[in-house]
């Protein structure tokens, strides 16, 4: 039977996160889209942000309900736009109940090529950012009677591969959660990992690789049992099922989402 509108509409009015308030970094492409894009069809209102303001204006404009979800342009590595963005997701939203941690990103080369602020721009980029992102989300989870709060880390975080200050970063993320679900479980917060493995993302590295050079793919594609990268919709999916309701008795974990993945690099270990 074909979906109509109002099926869709009703569905948003009844899906799994319906007057969920939930807050996403890095949500205008890639797997952060994906995120948004998901938390939207099944009910919630979104507040999201990222760098440039382009790619979150055709994101909103691309919507049947722009005013759902709220957009605004920052650098989640600067802690106080990161903290005001929070606040202000909160004040128009009128909470929040969920978290979703998936900006990130890396600076620099290998060990001999890379200075100190390739590597503590890669550790704000992701430590600094979600330690900063929970800090400020926690009081008004706890004010909601608890809530989710998902940390996108990677295969890189534990299976290593270079640079090594990125799989460094990604290692504290890991480490980070499981200290974070348990101070704030008195609070009724949920805190878990999510670790993908490569991604197939359009315009991305392993899409021009696939385009680019597809002998070097297919060596690469080895690293997966199954033959096939991960794909974004698939590792939304589960972070979605880690905000429901449906995970309310998992926290503290890292949860991999990388078919298996061996190397999380084309180099092997």
């Amino acid at each position: 039977m074909t979906d109509t509108g109002h099926d869709r509409r009703q569905t948003a009015l009844t899906g799994r996160f319906a007057g969920r308030r939930i807050v996403v970094t890095g949500g205008s492409r890639g797997l952060g889209e994906h995120v948004v894009r998901l938390l939207l069809s099944e009910g919630a209102r979104v507040a999201t942000c990222a760098r440039k303001p382009e790619p979150l204006q055709v994101l909103q404009r691309s919507l049947e309900s722009p005013a759902a979800l709220l957009v605004r342009s920052l650098d989640v590595a600067v802690p106080e736009l990161l903290e005001h963005f929070v606040e202000e997701a909160a004040s128009e939203m009128g909470g929040v109940d969920g978290v979703v941690a998936c900006a990130g990103g890396a600076r620099g080369r290998g060990i001999t090529e890379a200075s100190a602020e390739d590597w503590a721009a890669t550790w704000q980029m992701n430590v600094g950012h979600v330690a900063r992102l929970v800090a400020t989300s926690a009081p008004h989870l706890r004010a909601a009677g608890g809530g989710s709060i998902v940390v996108v880390a990677s295969v890189s975080g534990w299976k290593p591969g270079p640079q090594a200050q990125y799989g460094s970063a990604k290692a504290a993320q890991i480490h980070m959660v499981s200290s974070l679900a348990r101070e704030l479980a008195a609070a009724g917060i949920r805190v878990n990992a999510v670790s993908p493995g490569s991604m197939l993302i359009p315009g991305k590295r392993w899409d021009r690789m696939q385009r680019e050079d597809p002998s070097a793919f297919d060596r690469f594609r080895a690293e997966f049992p199954g033959g096939e990268l991960v794909r974004p919709q698939e590792v939304a999916d589960v972070i979605a099922f880690l905000l429901s309701d449906q995970a309310r008795a998992v926290t503290g974990i890292n949860l991999p989402v990388d078919k298996g993945q061996n190397a999380p690099t084309p180099g092997g270990y």
